[in-house]
């Protein structure tokens, strides 16, 4: 029994030593070919019997074939595209050409023998992997920021049948060079061989004005007219030119809108031509005039709107468009129609001036019940008849030009109250604002050149007066001024003495020879700045 055992064991040994004899052989020679082992894939490519240089090559020939692959970059609503080169591909996976070479030709015996049986029974393909170079990436991303835009707010604009219509805005992006470079990598890193798209990464900037916000605007909150169609060409000309310089305003919620500042300079540069205009309690003619009904009919708009009035001023004198204390003169750096927007939404103003109708329309969103009513009611409270009359020096006219040019003005106190109604029901009374009007004497305009300094003198002196007769006396005597005494000849009668009666002479006023050292009104000046309205 001993013996067979003995017999037994000396035959495994036996065998496992040709085994071992074989298997050494098998693996001298494979250490001597020093080729990549049978069955061996990378990315598709038979590397088998390649020596490791010769797969290096292959693989990086092949590696150089993808980055061939287009890619399509988004930005916003832009399309870039690039090949992967371009974006600074880089094999990442180099190391396999180490584990390549290995395989089957490293590690102890029964290994080696054991990964060259699998190779012989199931090929081994290895993939490769990307990343992007940081600093080819970053440049070509860079470049992408050409595609940056700026917000576009919504606009609003008046269609053809005058009401408010809405083009929106768009949002604003820029690109996030960073988190952009972040996605690029991370996309070829995961990249599979196939088709590649890579949104990059934005910031997007909303609109300061949305056409969310701007489609509140499209209730009438108050609507205005007056009649234009007795105004000269000139006048009228100022009337539309200064409805084209409102309309179209956009108000947002607090904001403030001043119609000074809207329509004003009052020159011929800006669109204005000379009209009657009240400057104290005279009609003269100044640039823009008729301005004041423009400004007038804004504000029976805004009354109706209910906006917040936060200047307005009544004129000197009455005017004929709007019952009184419906107006609002204003002045350029004195007198202004100012409001504010105290609704919820923007508002929207369309402004229309043709055939001598001038209007205004409100727009915006309304909140008001459905059931309320409003009405403003103009009172007079007390009346003012006119009394005298006023004299001016027209130093431009001769001695014994005397015209009436302004007719006497009635003076008024008045106010307006609003009237609130619920279901056809007065639920409320409130002042809206009192005016005062000025009651004015008929104005003559009076000649006051002359050869004759004095004959001058004494229509200044007979002008400041503001008594019509004196000015026509002095009118009736101007021969006396200007036509020297004719000489007498010498008679027998003894001359008498005659005392002297020479009028005391009434010196005119110092600088450009008109009245009183003022404004060539007759009047003096004490504010140093003259108030002209342009009604």
């Amino acid at each position: 029994m001993k013996k067979y055992s003995r017999i037994k064991y000396g035959a495994a040994g036996f065998l496992a030593g040709i085994f071992l004899l074989g298997m050494s052989g098998w693996a001298g020679a494979a250490q001597k070919d020093a080729v990549i082992s049978n069955g061996v894939l990378i990315e598709g490519i038979d590397v088998s019997g390649m020596t490791i240089e010769q797969a290096s090559a292959a693989v990086e020939e092949k590696a150089a074939q993808m980055g061939e692959t287009m890619v399509t970059l988004t930005i916003g609503d832009n399309r870039v595209t690039a090949t992967l080169n371009q974006l600074g591909l880089e094999w990442e996976n180099r190391q396999i050409l180490d584990e390549v070479e290995n395989l089957g030709t490293t590690g102890n015996i029964v290994q080696r023998y054991k990964d060259q049986k699998d190779l012989e029974h199931q090929n081994k393909e290895y993939r490769i992997t990307f990343t992007t170079d940081d600093k080819v990436c970053r440049s070509f991303v860079e470049g992408c920021s050409i595609y940056n835009t700026e917000p576009v707010n919504g606009t609003i604009y008046t269609q053809d049948d005058g009401t408010p219509g809405v083009e929106g805005g768009t949002d604003g992006i820029t690109l996030q060079v960073d988190a952009s470079v972040d996605a690029v990598r991370e996309a070829v890193e995961n990249w599979n061989g196939g088709e590649l798209s890579i949104d990059l990464v934005v910031d997007r900037v909303a609109p300061d004005v949305t056409a969310e916000e701007l489609s509140l605007v499209k209730d009438v909150l108050g609507t205005a007219t007056t009649d234009y169609s007795a105004s000269s060409y000139a006048r009228a000309v100022n009337v539309e030119n200064g409805c084209s310089k409102i309309s179209g305003s956009l108000i947002f919620p607090g904001e403030s809108f001043s119609v000074t500042a809207a329509v004003a300079p009052f020159t011929a540069e800006n669109g204005y031509e000379p009209a009657p205009s009240y400057e104290e309690n005279r009609v003269v003619d100044s640039y823009g005039g008729g301005i004041c009904q423009v400004s007038t009919t804004l504000y029976n708009a805004v009354l109706k709107a209910e906006l917040e009035v936060t200047a307005r001023s009544n004129h000197t004198m009455v005017v004929n468009y709007v019952d009184l204390s419906k107006d609002a003169a204003i002045a350029e750096g004195v007198m202004d129609l100012a409001f504010v927007n105290t609704t919820d939404a923007p508002i929207y103003i369309v402004g229309y001036a043709y055939g001598g109708t001038l209007s205004f329309t409100i727009y915006g969103h309304e909140t008001r019940p459905a059931n309320r009513s409003i009405e403003f009611v103009s009172e007079t409270t007390s009346t003012i008849e006119p009394t005298g009359i006023q004299m001016y020096a027209n130093p431009e006219q001769s001695v014994g030009y005397l015209n009436q040019t302004q007719s006497p003005h009635t003076g008024y106190t008045a106010e307006l109250w609003k009237n609130v109604y619920e279901d056809g029901v007065l639920v409320e009374t409130t002042q809206v604002n009192s005016s005062t009007y000025q009651a004015v004497g008929t104005i003559y305009d009076v000649g006051v050149a002359s050869s004759s300094s004095a004959l001058t003198q004494a229509m200044y002196s007979a002008i400041a007066t503001n008594d019509l007769s004196q000015v026509q006396a002095v009118i009736a005597s101007a021969s006396a001024y200007t036509n020297p005494a004719t000489e007498t000849p010498a008679t027998d009668t003894p001359a008498t003495d005659t005392p002297a009666t020479d009028a005391p002479v009434t010196e005119a006023p110092a600088g450009d020879g008109t009245a009183a050292g003022g404004d060539g009104t007759g009047a003096a000046d004490t504010t140093g700045q003259e108030l002209v309205i342009v009604q």
